[in-house]
This record gives structure tokens, C-alpha cells and sequence, in this order.
């Protein structure tokens, strides 16, 4: 029994043993479960909510009210789509401003009825293109990290695939920040990255180790605050046991963020994030 324990634990090793550019490709992978399967899941009687009252509802970013466990939640999300038809529906989950403008009107209600708010984070980063420029994406982001850091009810943000850049910063200033055991959260993408540093793309497996983007680097820069371990093979291979795992620590933890006074909440949220300045001084 006990030489049977210890050949597992090798093999768990060598599987938790990934390369930062495996982990991109995980976190990347069609099969990876999207926000709306977590929500299927792990959440009762999803009501989305579409439009930011200024220009246009945006299908990259899925918000709306749930029960947890029996309590109301506010859950924002991006959603990058499976087949070609919902990706290209979802804009493959690069928010215009308007998604984020949504994300932040959901946000201030919240706050107003006293729901806590989870906010699931999958992007490549928000969408580049000239009408969204035009609309202000820049403002739209900036906006919502000044908002988040002194909203009243208590936040937690979970990069579930792809954490990228200020498109995912948006919906990531919180009390708590989780990432997944295969999700990356990063500045930029590998290959932007070696596109920059070296004017080659295809360096880009060598960017993801130089840049420290995985869950296990960023918990321990301290980054963010917890990482939950995936299944075997990845959260595709049991989005149950996922689920599961992720509802328990969801409840456990907004439990105990709502015991403390608003004040404090806020209080500790933002010195965490003026904390971090210390890693780009």
C-alpha cells in the first residue's frame, strides 16, 4: 500500500510538472471549459442581463444574477465561445469598451443590493480595433480598475484559461484573485511578447518561461491568492470534479469576505494592489 502511494505521488508530480508553454496550450485548449460551463454547473437560476446603456450589448462578456448556494450573486464573465459561429459571435472573448461599461453597470448594482460579485476572466485582452479605440477602451478599462478598487461588497476574480493583458485586469481587481492550476495571467501573450523582445514570434515557448505567467510563479510572487488544482489532464478532463471544487471554495470563501465591515473590505483592497507597485518599481 505504501510503495502503491508513493509511485502515485511520482506520477502526480511529473503530470503537475508542466512547462509554462503547456500550460498556454491548456489554457488555450476548445475543449477547455468556457465561463458558462462553470456557470451551468455550479450556479442555480442564471439570469443574464445584455447591454451597458450607452451603445451596445457585447457578447464577449456574459453578466447577469445567479443563487450560490442559495444567495444571489452577481457573476461577470468572458465568454470566448467553442465553434467557429459563437467564437466569432464572441468576438473569441476580446470585450469591445461596451463589455466592459456592461461588467461595470452589473458591478454598481450589485454593490447597490448588497450581492457579492465573482467575476470569471478568460481573454486574450480586449479587442484592438480602430471602433473601439473610437469608443474608448483605454477609459472603459481604466475606468472599472478605479470603480473595482472601492466598490462595497466583497469581489473575488478566478482566471479560469487566459488572463491577458488589461482586458482581463478589468474584471481582476478583487479582494480575492484565484487562477486555475492550468490558466495563465500575463501582460501580454508569449508571442507578443518575443515579438517585442526579440522581433520573433515564434520564440514564443521561450517567452512564456522567461515571463512567469503561470498560476504556481504568480501565487508565489504573490500575485494572486490562490490556485486550485485541476483534474488530471486539465479541467476538461472532469468539468464535474471541477465545478464542484470550485462552488466549495467560492462559498467558503464569500462567507468569510462578508463578515468583514465594508470599510475594511475596501480598505484591504486597495492596499493590495498598491502593494504590488513594489514589482514594477
Amino acid at each position: 500500500m505504501e510503495k502503491l502511494e508513493k509511485v502515485q505521488k511520482i506520477i502526480t508530480q511529473k503530470l503537475d510538472n508542466k512547462t509554462a508553454w503547456e500550460r498556454v496550450s491548456l489554457a488555450r485548449m476548445v475543449e477547455r471549459p468556457t465561463a458558462l460551463d462553470y456557470i451551468e454547473k455550479i450556479f442555480g437560476s442564471f439570469i443574464e442581463f445584455h447591454g451597458d446603456r450607452y451603445f451596445s450589448d457585447d457578447s464577449a462578456v456574459v453578466g447577469g444574477i445567479a443563487l450560490l448556494n442559495g444567495e444571489p450573486i452577481t457573476i461577470i464573465a468572458h465568454q470566448k465561445g467553442r465553434n467557429t459561429a459563437e467564437k466569432i459571435k464572441r468576438n473569441f472573448g476580446s470585450p469591445h469598451p461596451e463589455g466592459y461599461r456592461k461588467g461595470l453597470r452589473l458591478m454598481k448594482q450589485a454593490e447597490k443590493f448588497n450581492r457579492p460579485i465573482l467575476c470569471l476572466v478568460d481573454t486574450q485582452g480586449a479587442f484592438c480595433g480602430t471602433g473601439a479605440e473610437e469608443r474608448g477602451q483605454g477609459e472603459a478599462i481604466a475606468r472599472n480598475l478605479l470603480e473595482m478598487s472601492s466598490l462595497k461588497t466583497p469581489i473575488i476574480s478566478l482566471v479560469i484559461g487566459e488572463g491577458g493583458s488589461g482586458g482581463a485586469l478589468a474584471f481582476a481587481v478583487s479582494d480575492e484573485v484565484w487562477m486555475l492550476e492550468n490558466a495563465v495571467y500575463s501582460i501580454l501573450s508569449p508571442e507578443g511578447f518575443a515579438s517585442i523582445l526579440w522581433k520573433d514570434a515564434s520564440r514564443a515557448k521561450e517567452a512564456a518561461e522567461i515571463m512567469k505567467i503561470t498560476a504556481k510563479d504568480l501565487k508565489e510572487y504573490g500575485i494572486i491568492d490562490r490556485v486550485l488544482k485541476e483534474p488530471n489532464g486539465g479541467a476538461h478532463k472532469d468539468v464535474d470534479k471541477m465545478s464542484a471544487l470550485i462552488k466549495k471554495e467560492l462559498i467558503e470563501s464569500f462567507n468569510m469576505l462578508k463578515k468583514q465591515p465594508l470599510e475594511e473590505l475596501v480598505e484591504n483592497r486597495y492596499n493590495k494592489f498598491r502593494a504590488m507597485g513594489k514589482y514594477i518599481e
